[in-house]
This record gives structure tokens, C-alpha cells and sequence, in this order.
């Protein structure tokens, strides 16, 4: 018969350990949607795309040529020494009979900017916003902290200790 006490730890215990493994999972799926479908994540410090991307946001971004980055689409460009910016494309101008693949000038300006950027990026690839939510960008700085990883790591490490830690036999299966 088994004691009520026993059985909710035991279930418990599948329970986390089933969470855990579903959280394992999602992050291998993430690294490899990331890697096969060039997937990668970026956060909002600045308003220039607010009202619709505040600053705190965080996006979903695809890298696709520059080429094929089409008026009206929010990108994010790479500039060497600087920060990386997002904004909305104006224009997307490729030399003529360019390969595809080879550098084009991409014109941006921010939603909150009165004016298009300085100048035109000249570049092979942009990040395309696919999705964003305002408000994240905290929530994947806090999980960032060392305190939080380590916190998560050592409660991972416990949880998988605790479920294979060996348990005694009930009394009436102990050999005397």
C-alpha cells in the first residue's frame, strides 16, 4: 500500500523533473531553429521605433540579404565600432547587375525620428524584425544575471539529484 505522503513526493518529483525536461528540449529547439534558420533575438534601449517598438522591447530577427529587404520593413543593421540600429527601410538601392548576396545601401529612420538616418548603410545582410514584445527585453536581462544562471543551474542540478537519489525499500521488501 503506498503512503499517501510518499506518493505526492514521488509525483512531485516526476512533475519538476518533467518541466525541466520540457525546458532542456526548448532551449535545443531554439539553438537549432537559431542556427538553420538564422534566428537570433534583440532588445529595444532606444525609443526611435516607438510607438510600435518601445524601448525595453524585445524582437525576433531573421537574417536575409540586404537585397531583399523591401520598404516599409523594420531591419536591423550591423555598424562596425557601434551599436547595432533598427529601424524602418525607406529605400534599398543595389548597383546594377549586382550578384545577389553582394553589398546594397539600405536608407532607415526610426518611427520617432523626424528625419531618415545620416546616412545609408551599405551592407550584405539585415536582421528582419519578425515579431517584438514591450517589456521583455528586462525579463532576458534578469535571467542573464550570473545570480539567476547560477540560482538555475544549482536548482537544476538538485532537482536531478533528488530524483535519482536511491530511496529505501519499504520495510516489507528489506532482507534482515
Amino acid at each position: 500500500m503506498a503512503v499517501p505522503g510518499r506518493l505526492a513526493l514521488t509525483r512531485t518529483r516526476s512533475t519538476l523533473l518533467n518541466v525541466a525536461a520540457v525546458g532542456g528540449v526548448l532551449c535545443i529547439a531554439w539553438v537549432v531553429a537559431a542556427l538553420v534558420l538564422h534566428l537570433s533575438l534583440i532588445m529595444f534601449r532606444t525609443g526611435s521605433m516607438s510607438p510600435g517598438i518601445p524601448a525595453g522591447s524585445l524582437a525576433l530577427v531573421r537574417q536575409i540579404p540586404a537585397s531583399e529587404a523591401r520598404v516599409g520593413q523594420v531591419v536591423t543593421v550591423d555598424r562596425p565600432g557601434q551599436l547595432p540600429v533598427t529601424h524602418r527601410v525607406v529605400s534599398v538601392t543595389q548597383a546594377p547587375g549586382a550578384r545577389p548576396g553582394s553589398p546594397a545601401e539600405v536608407v532607415l529612420k526610426g518611427d520617432a525620428n523626424p528625419t531618415v538616418d545620416p546616412a545609408p548603410y551599405r551592407v550584405a545582410t539585415v536582421r528582419l524584425v519578425l515579431w517584438s514584445q514591450p517589456g521583455l527585453a528586462r525579463v532576458v536581462v534578469w535571467l542573464g544575471h550570473p545570480a539567476v544562471i547560477g540560482s538555475l543551474t544549482l536548482g537544476t542540478a538538485a532537482l536531478v539529484m533528488w530524483m535519482f537519489w536511491p530511496r529505501r525499500a519499504p520495510a516489507r521488501h528489506r532482507t534482515a
